[in-house]
């Protein structure tokens, strides 16, 4: 086991698929063998060169898998066993870590962006960062532990009360379970907006009470009964253009969440006399933050589904088409299948 696959991305627009060493699992870390890593828009923003990662990098941030190996003092765990793991890695003793800002960590590195992921056979994770699935859990849920707990640390951030009236920009994976997680919270209105009708479908099964395709409503229209806005008005695209729209239909008091990651360089234009006499407030959400307890948790007891939101799933040779190519505009989620 000296060598493994490995999707590693060379540069912006380059990956293949390379033998490289397994990692060794240094003092305090596990080695993983993965079985199931999701494919996020960040792994995308570092293959088209609009992130922070160093190059070449092995991307896969979001996976789950099995022990294969202990470093030197790592206990409470064992070979075999069934885990997935939280990708930041926080140095616990920075201002930001000692006053649970950790997602802001000084010394902030991350497995699959600043570090090796889990595009691969293996990947080595400090023992604290891993968590073991529940029984019952399958690998491709334990693989979307990740992202969920983005989606928790963003509703911790904005704190939708019961009753608020909410307005989301973009139904992929991840605005499906933000659409899950808003209805948990009590949101007694949600409007959803998608280029895709089969996305936005599958919003309004979880309890979106309107939706809108993307380029076919007018300002009224998405607006109804609430001329002067939503309480909460959310984009999960990223997209710059969106973001600006999104903003028309936030109402008095309202807040925005901003929860799609955007390229690096865009930029927006914002009023900043709307802003003042609107009494907005503006809501980044970025990553997790200790937020993984939760997430498993949401999981093991079903109240944000997740299972269903793999819409496909590819071999790892597979994957630099993909990034090339680009994912089905009714993909949701692809996982790649690698143990």
């Amino acid at each position: 086991m000296s060598t493994m696959k490995a999707c590693v991305i060379e540069g912006p627009r380059s990956a293949a698929v390379r033998e490289v060493p397994v990692p060794e699992p240094a003092p305090g870390e596990v080695l993983i063998r993965v079985e199931r890593a999701g494919i996020c828009g960040t792994d995308v923003h570092i293959y088209k060169g609009e992130y922070i990662s160093p190059y070449p990098i092995i991307p896969g941030h979001e996976f789950s898998g099995t022990i294969a190996g202990l470093g030197e003092g790592v206990s409470g765990f064992a070979i075999g066993d069934r885990v997935t793991a939280e990708p930041n890695i926080h140095c616990g003793r920075c201002v930001y870590c000692l006053s649970h800002r950790g997602n802001h960590c000084a010394n902030w590195q991350a497995v699959g962006v600043t570090r090796g992921g889990a595009m691969a056979e293996y990947v080595a994770v400090p023992a604290g960062n891993v968590f073991r699935l529940p029984d019952g859990m399958s690998f491709a849920e334990g693989a979307f532990i990740e992202p969920l707990a983005c989606v928790v640390h963003a509703m911790n951030r904005l704190r939708p009360a019961p009753g608020d009236r909410a307005l989301l920009f973009g139904a992929g994976a991840m605005g499906q379970q933000l659409i899950q997680a808003l209805v948990h919270a009590g949101v007694s209105d949600l409007a959803v907006v998608d280029v895709a009708e089969g996305k936005l479908a599958m919003a309004a099964q979880w309890g979106a009470t309107r939706t809108f395709v993307s380029g076919r409503f007018d300002e009224a229209e998405l607006l109804g009964e609430f001329p002067r806005g939503f309480d909460i008005v959310a984009d999960a695209t990223g997209i710059p253009q969106v973001i600006e729209q999104a903003l028309k239909y936030l109402g008095p008091a309202g807040k925005y969440l901003q929860f799609g990651v955007a390229p690096k360089d865009a930029a927006i234009r914002l009023s900043p006399f709307d802003l003042f006499q609107r009494d907005w407030t503006l809501i980044g959400s970025m990553a997790t933050n200790d937020t993984f307890h939760q997430a498993l948790q949401w999981a093991k007891a079903k109240r944000v589904r997740l299972e269903s939101l793999v819409t496909s799933v590819i071999g790892l040779d597979d994957l630099p088409r993909l990034f090339e190519n680009g994912a089905r505009p009714e993909d949701l989620k692809v996982q790649v299948q690698i143990g």
